[in-house]
């Protein structure tokens, strides 16, 4: 094996599709997939290349310094692909601490790790830090967010990011470690936790359950399908420069209750119901403490140096999405018992 990357949260969502492009990709790196297997990640994810010669799988938490820097010894990792995370802003506002502890506190654990790993060999290493576009705080109507946007996070969620960026910077400029960072929007695709607003909706339309929208419904996002994010960190953790922040985003913004009315319409048509029953089951509820307005990224810097683009238009990707989520019933109905039901009643109801 020519490299040892270890990719965090590879049995989570976007993780799963990442772990996925590079060991299909690359037959010549070894890819360890650390995951703690919460209620997130799910193993199920990756059952097609589970038995690949090039991977291996690691159950762990970041949050265990002790643990987290024999792996580093066991491996002698090349790289790191760092995406494990709480990343629902709902449970960070319920629970900040597991935010803090994970998103910060385990990214520092897998930065001094790699410090004192690589010290004195950090040429060909390289600390690839997954992060988010919610660091940057809520936009008014116009405007984009780009990678010198002062951060302003909102919520408990985006603070957490927003300081292990910092973190993930700071080791770069006081110990010399390679990094990078990229910042993306909502992600949406196959795998996806129904914690979030597309598979839920999915899932309720598919059980003619209530669709509850926050707010008016108005609040703007920019939505990337999920392996074209996958196909993005392929390139920036490739070709992308030391020290550089890339911002990943769909080109591609909705307001909330526009996404939802074309969403419905395609479930009526692939449900092969009258156009318009979906609808129907939206509902308006109380709004997340704290939302922010608007979300939406300027992604010219990678397209510009790296040449990455989306490949696919929104209403194609959203096809796609729901046309996976159907054919793969038994997997969203193994997830969707037990504490997932408890938290949706008390989040929604």
């Amino acid at each position: 094996m020519t490299k040892t990357i270890l990719i965090t949260g590879g049995a989570g969502f976007i993780g799963s599709h990442l772990v996925r492009l590079f060991v299909n990709k690359y037959s010549d790196y070894r890819i360890v997939n650390l995951d703690k297997l919460t209620y997130a990640g799910n193993l199920e994810n990756l059952r097609d290349i589970e038995s690949a010669s090039n991977y291996i799988f690691e159950k762990g938490d970041i949050i265990d310094s002790v643990y987290i820097k024999d792996l580093f010894l066991k491996y002698n990792f090349d790289g790191v692909i760092h995406l494990a995370a709480e990343s629902h802003v709902d449970r960070s506002i319920a629970n900040p601490m597991d935010f803090i502890m994970t998103n910060v506190l385990g990214t520092v654990n897998l930065l001094n790790a790699a410090k004192d790993l690589w010290k004195g060999k950090e040429k060909g290493k390289l600390f690839y830090h997954v992060s988010t576009d919610e660091v940057y705080g809520s936009l008014g109507d116009k405007g984009l967010f780009l990678e010198t946007t002062p951060y302003d996070p909102q919520s408990p969620y985006s603070s957490s990011k927003a300081s292990s960026d910092h973190f993930v910077r700071a080791y770069g400029n006081t110990y010399g470690l390679p990094f990078v960072i990229s910042n993306c929007s909502n992600n949406y695709g196959p795998n996806q936790f129904p914690e979030k607003l597309l598979p839920l909706f999915i899932n309720n339309i598919r059980n003619n359950e209530s669709l509850p929208v926050y707010g008016d419904g108005k609040f703007t996002r920019d939505w990337l399908y999920v392996i074209d994010h996958a196909i993005a960190i392929d390139k920036i953790y490739h070709e992308g420069s030391n020290g550089e922040t890339y911002n990943i985003g769909g080109f591609n913004e909705w307001t909330n209750i526009n996404l939802i009315k074309v969403l419905c319409k395609q479930m009526d048509i692939a449900l092969e119901k009258e156009v318009g029953t979906s609808e129907g089951l939206i509902t308006y509820v109380r709004d997340r403490p704290g939302h922010d307005k608007r979300y939406a990224i300027d992604a010219n810097k990678l397209k510009n140096e790296l040449g990455w683009e989306p490949s696919l238009q929104f209403e194609e990707g959203l096809a796609k999405t729901i046309a996976w989520y159907l054919d793969n019933e038994e997997w969203m109905d193994n997830i969707t018992t037990g504490d997932y039901q408890n938290y949706y009643k008390e989040q929604y109801r």
